[in-house]
């Protein structure tokens, strides 16, 4: 079977030699595939291949095809299979990017409070030798199996 660019499609379809057009399932994806007025039959193909294009979404098909300025044509999803559609990563990708970027931005904004928050402590900062040495402290403690003592700060 030959193959059509968008272009092509659209010069054919102009000068009155495209007899129809079926949106045709296949696996998981969508084909456009022509039908000429000379009988011979092609597929809507990629921009610079022959390789047919797929359409996850039939929509998107028949968008194109109505630009190019076909807008009658058959629908064929006899050996469409939705199970069997391609997982790319898509718009389902740039989803996952954009929440991670909104959770990083987040906890971005979490830490930097928290951070201001210490900054405008009032009371007056322990000195870091002694922070250690009541940590060591809690951690003997714990090792002896003991509960560590509670401390309030002044």
């Amino acid at each position: 079977m030959q193959s059509m660019t968008i272009e092509q499609l659209r010069a054919a379809s102009n000068a009155g030699g495209v007899e129809g057009v079926t949106l045709k399932g296949q696996g998981g994806a969508f084909l456009v595939q022509i039908a000429t007025r000379s009988g011979a039959a092609a597929w809507l193909a990629k921009a610079r291949s022959s390789e047919p294009r797929r359409f996850g979404n039939p929509v998107a098909a028949l968008n194109v095809l109505r630009d190019v300025g076909i807008v009658i044509g058959r629908f064929d999803a006899s050996e469409w299979n939705p199970a069997e559609k391609e997982k790319t990563a898509g718009n389902r990708g740039r989803a996952q990017a954009l929440r991670k970027a909104h959770e990083a931005a987040a906890y971005n904004a979490w830490l930097a409070a928290e951070i201001q928050e210490a900054i405008d402590d009032p009371r007056p900062s322990i000195p870091h030798d002694e922070v250690m040495a009541e940590m060591d402290a809690d951690i003997a403690a714990l090792g002896a199996g003991h509960k560590p003592a509670a401390r309030k700060r002044a």
